[in-house]
């Protein structure tokens, strides 16, 4: 089948998705941008109770409905306390490497409505001043937001509108090398909304339907394990697209997609993945079948939530997940390839 895809446009929703902040349970920003993009290529959305977003298509058979999620949600951070000093405490929202974030710039949203950025920082933050300053464990309890506002009490920060329960987000830094290299924090999964994205287009510029109809999901809370446990009951099969982690002990590359036969819970469904696998190798696509340890998808949540459905799950591979990550343009196409096959081919 001779696709014509618009990989400029898979690049720039990308960075798009990736600066549009979204840590878990805060949708009140990419929800809108979501219904903007949706709406630029012809579709209109609708959302559960979760506000997870769903694009519907209807498909040749339309006696079976597949669902596609990639979650929306990012890691981030909660106000947890307000020290003495004007100091914030932080509660990690999904499973950060605290060591990853040491200088950061984070942005603060209170519930009044207003923003502040601040530092994350060590509590013994200078060699030139705390003997522990590089030996100091760095997690929940030693690690600090500094506000940039003159604050120096927790009243004054109370006054800004700051409370426990805020949400932080941190900065992501999108960039794209010459040689096609993609460096950000949240490729997990803003990558895999861009795919579903770019497939949407495809759709849409080459009048192409679906085998069958297939909801497009984009939820929020993956990153704490229930962002796919709810599934409309119409839908049999679910096909998780979520980045593939690099290790000594697997096959993926930042340039190849990964197909997840087992995640950290229960091995994916044989008859998708033996599909799956089967659809990578007759389009040549660079591809690797992988076994996962600390990791888990939407598609794992909605099998442990009771669902009656399959699934399944592939990503592209992303080296040091959960940090300042990084993929290659490369192991993005060969994802949204297989998406495509997985969509269109009988």
């Amino acid at each position: 089948m001779n696709l014509q895809w618009d990989w400029d446009y898979l690049l720039d929703t990308m960075k798009k998705l990736i600066e549009t902040p979204s840590p878990v349970s805060y949708f009140e920003q990419v929800n809108p941008l979501m219904e903007q993009l949706a709406a630029s290529l012809g579709y209109e959305v609708e959302y559960d109770r979760k506000h997870t977003v769903y694009i519907k298509v209807p498909g040749k058979d339309r006696t079976r409905t597949v669902c596609v999620g990639a979650h929306l949600d990012t890691l981030g951070l909660m106000v947890k306390h307000i020290d003495n000093d004007g100091m914030l405490r932080v509660r990690n929202l999904g499973g950060i490497n605290f060591n990853s974030i040491e200088g950061e710039t984070v942005t603060v949203y209170a519930r009044n409505g207003k923003t502040y950025t601040g530092l994350v920082a060590c509590q013994s933050h200078s060699v030139h001043v705390f003997d522990d300053a590089k030996t100091l464990e760095r997690n929940e309890n030693t690690m600090i937001v500094i506000l940039d506002e003159n604050v120096h009490s927790a009243e004054e920060v109370r006054a800004l509108g700051i409370e426990n329960g805020d949400i932080l987000s941190i900065e992501p830094h999108f960039t794209v090398t010459e040689k096609g290299f993609i460096k950000s924090r949240f490729i997990d999964d803003k990558a895999c909304v861009a795919c579903s994205l770019v497939m949407l287009k495809l759709l849409k510029d080459q009048n192409l339907t679906p085998l069958c109809d297939t909801w497009f999901a984009f939820p929020h809370y993956e990153e704490i394990g229930h962002g796919g446990s709810f599934v409309p009951e119409c839908v049999s099969e679910y096909l998780a697209l979520d980045i593939a982690v690099i290790g000594p002990d697997h096959n993926g590359r930042e340039d190849r997609v990964s197909i997840c036969v087992k995640d950290n819970f229960s091995p994916y469904d044989r008859e998708v993945t033996d599909r799956l696998v089967r659809l990578a190798a007759a389009n040549e696509l660079n591809y690797a079948p992988d076994v996962f340890y600390r990791y888990g998808t939407d598609g794992g949540a909605a099998v442990r939530a009771g669902n009656n459905l399959v699934a399944g799950a592939f990503g592209m591979g992303t080296f040091c997940s959960h940090g300042m990550e990084r993929t290659h343009l490369d192991g993005v196409k060969n994802t949204a390839k297989l998406l495509a096959a997985y969509l269109l081919e009988e």
